[in-house]
């Protein structure tokens, strides 16, 4: 891992947020922590500060694209990808390492080929771009073969960001659950990946499970039509990232247990089991790659009881990126998580704001998935009351864009008490969206 300079990295600054407040005998404390990024690239393809080689820190990108035998149906899928592929290598910085890898039941190197990287520069991509129009479909899909090429040749550039953007149309089935799951293991810390679905024939936890894994983004591309627009929104946001494997290193006192730690915007993604030791009392929870940008994570911890008018600090939350040597460069971020113990009912019984806004948006994104999964196993009563409870709480917490998406699998009697009524007839895209866009969040007004 490269050392950072002041002068290309964003600066990093925390927030938190908290009731600090427990009444006699209690343990749980509870804290949002907010963490922005500010002064390097922005995310959306506005300018970096002055970096060598074409404005960005060195990065390497790898595009896998499907090539398996569905993407012709209808052919609009493949052409889609194909121009998809063409507008994120378009959107390359100038000196970013890359390559284009087809992938069917078996990866292989469309561009540059010989198990290397190109270098983006006018003529690089207009040959990337050539090798591309001979790309067809035909074959299976085992995608943990894409993802472990991925790897190697990420893996064989120096660079301090690396990338993979994963288009899939179908079910992973020339490979079995474990395989997939065992390479995504061994690629997870090596390099982030957003992956999205193309039409309606793939399997949504497949597709937000490599992503969560990689830590990136998930979504669904219904209409092959939208791929280009999504690839170069997609590809300028890797372009504005700054600094890699950025951890929230949590520090607690003996006697308190860690209960969870979750990112919760801009979506809800449990980093709980993702916990490296890093020295005593300490853990590091992977958060992956920034640019400019804001993130919110809640963090629960269990302290040992206190009397009345006792103080104590709960934990300790910095951010740190791990040097190659297995030490850590603090990034200068820092929050404080407290707990005192008193008898004023009312400041004790007090919760949050953001405690609890967030606290209902992780409830959604569960109830969402577990009403979507009922309807698909035919509990509709079940289903009905899942969905109707998340239909209330995105009325309540003003997440209009999930509100609007619930609105095409249930109607809606009365969102205030969640009083729903299942569609007879729900369009499979609508379902997908979803249950893929189940866990993205809205910020809390502060």
């Amino acid at each position: 891992m490269a050392n950072f300079s002041k002068s290309n990295v964003p600066q990093f600054s925390m927030d938190v947020y908290q009731n600090e407040y427990l009444p006699e005998g209690g343990r749980e404390v509870n804290a949002i922590v907010t963490v922005t990024a500010t002064g390097g690239g922005t995310v959306g393809g506005a300018a970096a500060p002055a970096y060598p080689r074409g404005g960005g820190p060195s990065a390497a990108v790898a595009l896998m694209v499907d090539c398996s035998g569905s993407m012709d149906y209808p052919p609009t899928k493949m052409r889609g990808a194909r121009d998809a592929t063409a507008a994120a290598i378009d959107t390359l910085r100038d000196g970013t390492h890359f390559a284009v890898i087809g992938g069917t039941h078996v990866a292989q190197e469309v561009y540059p080929g010989g198990g290397r990287l190109a270098v983006a520069d006018r003529a690089t991509r207009e040959q990337a771009k050539q090798a591309l129009r001979k790309l067809s479909a035909g074959g299976g899909t085992a995608i943990g073969s894409w993802l472990r090429l991925a790897d190697r040749l990420l893996n064989s550039a120096d660079v301090t960001i690396r990338h993979g953007i994963l288009l899939t149309d179908g079910r992973n089935e020339h490979e079995s659950p474990q395989d997939l799951r065992a390479t995504l293991e061994a690629c997870a810390g090596r390099f982030t990946c957003d992956a999205r679905g193309v039409g309606t024939d793939w399997e949504v936890k497949e597709v937000t499970g490599i992503a969560s894994a990689l830590l990136g983004g998930a979504d669904i591309v219904a209409d092959p039509a939208g791929l280009t627009a999504d690839f170069t929104r997609m590809m300028e946001a890797a372009m504005g990232k700054e600094v890699a494997d950025v951890c929230l290193r949590v520090w607690t006192p003996v006697g308190t247990t860690i209960r969870f730690v979750k990112q919760v915007a801009p979506a809800v993604e449990d980093l709980t089991a993702r916990r490296t030791e890093a020295g005593p009392r300490a853990g590091d929870y992977p958060t992956g790659s920034w640019g400019d940008e804001s993130r919110d994570y809640h963090l629960c911890v269990e302290v040992p009881a206190a009397g009345l008018g006792q103080e104590m600090l709960a934990a300790r939350v910095s951010l740190v990126a791990p040097q190659g040597d297995s030490s850590a460069q603090n990034l200068g971020a820092q929050g404080l998580v407290r707990a005192v113990w008193t008898d004023d009912m009312a400041a004790s019984t007090s919760i949050n704001p953001q405690v609890a806004h967030y606290t209902g948006q992780a409830e959604l994104a569960h109830v969402i998935q577990k009403g979507l999964d009922l309807r698909k196993a035919g509990d509709f009563d079940g289903a009905t009351a899942k969905l109707g409870r998340a239909v209330q709480l995105a009325s309540v917490s003003g997440n209009a864009d999930t509100a609007k998406l619930l609105a095409k699998v249930v109607d809606v009697v009365d969102a205030a008490t969640g009083t729903v009524r299942l569609k007879t007839r729900v369009a499979e895209a609508d379902e997908m969206t979803l249950e893929t866009r189940s866990t993205k969040t809205v910020r809390v007004k502060k």
